[in-house]
């Protein structure tokens, strides 16, 4: 067999082959401050111990994946994928970065946006909350279906409710799986969780930041986080307050809260009150609670916490003293 036939019948595939790249578009370079970051960009950019390393990787190497922009109006670019390699080679003082730039709508980058950055491990609850909640908003608008009025503040929809957005009014491109899927569910399918944790994430966006950045220290339960979010602002102030003091809530605490609130008006002092007589071992428990907010009032305001506390301590030996007088008839 001649050399050339042997050839003919031997593929050796290339380095792009192998990479899907044979056919795949070409990058150029671009200057980083022409680079703005993406609208409302959910994933955090942090200065910590794998982003030296990135850094200490493109000095070496320079940046290998280009990152990924859409043009915007005038001669910038819309960062979409890349955020973090774009941070290092400022860091690294590169000036141009290799870069694929796409044509896309707001919807199709929001998407590409999310799904580049969704299944990092390192993720907090909040950064994955937000970024699920744009890529369902970005594929509804796409789908032609308008979110729904309330979807995340009407507690009574969400918890009853079915979430209808199948319509699809004859789309002839949408698979017939696709027609009977919510879109929370075609979400989940494709990171690998179920359609009712994907509602869970979303619901986390409508806490107070405060409790929010608790969830992402892990000092406030996911399950719970969920939960308080049912709750309206001013109460989630004071269970930020409460879970700030005692460092620990409870699931049983925040059900049992719920069904007073549904019930009832809860005040702060009634919340208190609540949250400690429903831990277990502790119904029958007595607890008398003043926040500092009401206690703030009797007291110049340079006055510290300590301060304070001494002057209600005194004030309380001179009360005991003089009962214990009338007590004993002096």
């Amino acid at each position: 067999m001649k050399k050339n036939d042997l050839r003919e019948k031997i593929h050796l595939t290339s380095v792009d082959e192998l990479f899907g790249l044979e056919n795949a578009e070409s990058s150029i370079e671009i200057g980083i401050d022409r680079i703005r970051s993406f609208k409302d960009h959910p994933f955090k950019v942090i200065d910590d111990d794998k982003m030296a390393d990135l850094v200490e990787s493109i000095k070496t190497n320079g940046v290998l994946t280009p990152v990924v922009v859409r043009g915007n109006d005038g001669d910038g670019y819309e960062m979409i994928s890349g955020h973090r390699r774009v941070h290092a080679s400022r860091l690294a003082g590169l000036k141009k970065i290799p870069a694929f730039v796409r044509e896309l709508s707001d919807d199709e980058a929001t998407i590409v946006m999310v799904d580049s950055n969704i299944q990092r491990e390192e993720l907090l609850p909040s950064e994955k909350a937000f970024a699920l909640k744009m890529k369902l908003e970005a594929m509804r608008r796409q789908a032609g279906r308008p979110s729904k009025q309330g979807d995340n503040n009407s507690a009574q929809n969400e918890r009853n409710l079915p979430e209808i957005d199948a319509q699809t009014n004859g789309d002839d491109n949408s698979t017939q799986n696709e027609r009977n899927l919510e879109t929370a569910e075609i979400i989940g399918n494709e990171i690998g969780i179920s359609r009712a944790q994907v509602r869970r994430y979303i619901r986390l966006t409508e806490l107070i930041p405060e409790l929010l950045d608790l969830v992402d220290k892990k000092r406030l339960q996911f399950t719970c986080a969920v939960d308080i979010s049912y709750f309206d602002k001013t109460i989630q102030k004071w269970l930020n307050e409460y879970i700030r003091e005692n460092v620990v809530i409870k699931p049983i605490q925040i059900a049992a809260l719920r069904e007073r609130a549904e019930k009832e008006n809860i005040d702060q002092e009634k919340m208190i009150l609540i949250l400690h007589n429903a831990l277990p071992g502790k119904l029958s428990a007595k607890k008398v609670v003043m926040n500092e907010k009401k206690l703030r009032k009797y007291f110049p305001e340079e006055y510290t916490n300590g301060q304070m506390e001494r002057v209600i301590e005194a004030l309380l030996e001179q009360w005991s003293r003089e009962q214990k007088g009338v007590a004993d008839g002096i």
